[in-house]
């Protein structure tokens, strides 16, 4: 079916978008709902899912942790009880933590590599029953930074150069099966990433700052500008498409 047709090609699917309480996730969680897809909203915090859930009765927020031993499976059950299947899952959650090699804390080493890495590869482990009963989707949030060296984000970046390797490895693995893999890969987004790794108000001012000034377009992305991609890639429309890792960054990779 096609626009054309007067139907929404996403009514109806079974959506699952982790680190849904702010920012992409959030953008995302909107632009599946409003495509007529029921999506299960995954975070840590109730109170920005319910706001993420507001005023769109076929999202349903789940509080989980992705990164926790038991968070695939208690994502996949809440997706199988909410939503009755899964069709497309949305790996975004995302932790950043800053630090220059020389001052790498251990403790936030590991929670960036549980968060950005092991959480989106074993949720989509246990998520793969029911994505091969419907041909379904993975989608992955990566970065499109980690092209080129980024000084005291090493753990960060290195996380998602490995999540793009992931989905070029999972879209072979899983092709038989019936299943598509990509990657969204963002350049600079107005998001609350730089507040939650810890950044004042000046912080994240001078941040930006640079950011506008090493993108071609003069400005930074907004999370619905991702969700876009995230939402059309996903698409019956889209089933030629697999193991792409798509950067939207405002021409930011092509700069020498």
């Amino acid at each position: 079916m096609t626009a054309a047709d007067g139907v929404r090609s996403l009514a109806g699917r079974a959506v699952v978008v982790t680190g849904g309480g702010t920012g992409i996730g959030r953008a995302a969680a909107h632009a599946f709902a409003d495509e007529g897809a029921r999506v299960l909203v995954v975070g840590r915090g109730a109170a920005r899912l319910a706001e993420t859930a507001h005023g769109r009765p076929g999202i349903h927020p789940c509080v989980a942790d992705v990164g926790a031993a038991d968070g695939p499976a208690r994502i996949v059950e809440a997706a199988l009880s909410a939503l009755g299947g899964l069709d497309v899952l949305v790996n975004n959650a995302v932790t950043m933590r800053s630090a220059p090699l020389g001052a790498i804390a251990r403790e936030n080493t590991h929670e960036q590599v549980a968060t950005n890495l092991l959480a989106p590869l074993f949720l989509t482990q246990e998520a793969l029953p029911p994505l091969e009963a419907a041909k379904g989707t993975v989608l992955n949030v990566t970065t499109a930074g980690n092209q080129r060296g980024w000084p005291g984000h090493s753990v960060y970046g290195a996380t998602k150069a490995a999540l793009d390797f992931l989905t070029r490895t999972w879209a072979l693995e899983l092709a038989p099966r019936g299943i598509r893999v990509a990657a969204v890969a963002p350049g600079p987004v107005e998001t609350p990433i730089g507040e939650h790794a810890g950044l004042d108000a000046e912080g994240v001012a001078r941040l930006r700052e640079r950011q506008r000034r090493r993108v071609p377009l003069g400005r930074v992305g907004q999370p619905e500008e991702i969700a876009w991609w995230l939402v059309n890639l996903a698409r019956p429309e889209a089933s030629y498409a697999t193991g792409l890792v798509l950067p939207v960054d405002g021409g930011a990779g092509v700069v020498f």
